[in-house]
C-alpha cells in the first residue's frame, strides 16, 4: 500500500475549532448554523426530508440516523409539528452544531440528541419509530482521497459505515407501519435494494435526482417499509431535476423549497 492509499484509509482527526459560522434559513422561521468552510446542508437533505414527511405526515416518534448538523431534523420538525425526535450523530463537531441548532430553534422539548455510533446505539431497547431517516456518506474509504477537513471527510466517506449500516440499524426499530427513508449513490441502487432484502424490507418509492438536465443522476432517495404495510405493487420510480439545461433552477426545485416554507427568490444568480 502506497502513502496515498494509506492516507485515504486513515480516520481524519477532528479539530477543536469550528471556524467561521453562518446562520441560514432552512424551513419556515427555523434557521441552521453551519460552518462556512465545512459540511453544509444540500439538496440531498431537502429531498430526503420531503420524501419522509410525505411518507408519514402523522408520524409521532421519529429517529434521525447520522443526523449531522441537524438539517433533515429541522425540516421535519417544521413539517411534523406534533412529532418528537431522537437524533444520533457520531462526528464531534457536527454534534456540537446539531445541539446548538436544536437549542437555538427552541426544539429542546421535542428533540433528544445522542452522541455516538448509530451501529452501536440503535437497539430494540429504544422502542419503535414511525419514521426513520438518514443521509449516509457515499464513498468507501480507500476509493478517494479524503477532504483535509474532518467534518467534510466524515460526511462524504463511509468511515462509520454506509447505507447498508443505516438500513440495518433502522430495521431494528422500525414500527410495523413505519417508513425508513434514506438517500444513496444513484450509480448503485442495488446497495439499498439488497440491504432492504436482507433486513426484510421492501422499497416503496425511489427518486433519482439529476443536478442538471442532460447529466447523470447524482443520488437517489428511497422509502422502505415492512412488507406487511407496503402496497402490493412495484416501487414508484421518479425523477427530480434541479436545474434545466441552461442551468436555471426548475419549477420542481422551487416547489421543493416552498414545501418547507421558503420564499421563491426574486433574483437567481447564474449557475456556476
Amino acid at each position: 500500500m502506497n502513502a496515498r492509499d494509506r492516507k485515504s484509509r486513515e480516520l481524519p482527526e477532528e479539530p477543536e475549532e469550528l471556524g467561521p459560522l453562518t446562520s441560514d434559513a432552512i424551513a419556515g422561521s427555523l434557521r441552521i448554523t453551519q460552518r462556512r468552510y465545512g459540511h453544509r446542508y444540500s439538496i440531498d437533505d431537502v429531498l430526503t426530508a420531503q420524501v419522509a414527511a410525505e411518507a408519514q405526515p402523522q408520524a409521532q416518534r421519529c429517529l434521525e440516523l447520522g443526523s449531522g448538523i441537524g438539517s433533515v431534523l429541522l425540516m421535519l420538525c417544521y413539517k411534523l409539528p406534533h412529532a418528537t425526535f431522537l437524533a444520533i450523530e457520531a462526528q464531534r463537531n457536527s454534534f456540537r452544531l446539531l445541539t446548538d441548532n436544536v437549542r437555538q430553534n427552541g426544539l429542546d422539548g421535542r428533540v433528544t440528541a445522542r452522541h455516538g455510533d448509530l451501529r452501536e446505539l440503535v437497539t430494540p431497547a429504544l422502542g419503535q419509530f414511525d419514521l426513520i431517516t438518514g443521509t449516509p456518506p457515499y464513498v468507501a474509504p480507500g476509493h478517494a482521497t479524503p477532504s483535509s477537513d474532518a467534518q467534510r471527510a466524515f460526511a462524504r466517506q463511509e468511515w462509520r459505515g454506509g447505507v447498508e449500516d443505516y438500513v440495518t440499524a433502522g430495521s431494528r426499530v422500525l414500527g410495523a407501519q413505519g417508513r425508513l427513508v434514506v438517500c444513496a449513490d444513484a450509480r448503485n441502487p442495488l446497495r439499498v435494494e439488497q440491504a432492504a432484502l436482507r433486513n426484510n424490507l421492501v422499497n416503496m418509492r425511489r427518486i433519482d435526482v439529476f443536478p442538471r438536465a442532460g447529466r447523470p443522476p447524482l443520488f437517489s432517495v428511497f422509502c422502505l417499509a415492512r412488507p406487511s404495510s407496503a402496497a402490493q405493487e412495484a416501487a414508484r420510480v421518479e425523477a427530480f431535476i434541479a436545474r434545466d439545461a441552461t442551468g436555471r433552477r426548475t419549477e420542481a426545485y422551487h416547489a421543493l423549497r416552498e414545501y418547507f416554507g421558503m420564499a421563491r427568490p426574486t433574483h437567481e444568480a447564474d449557475s456556476p
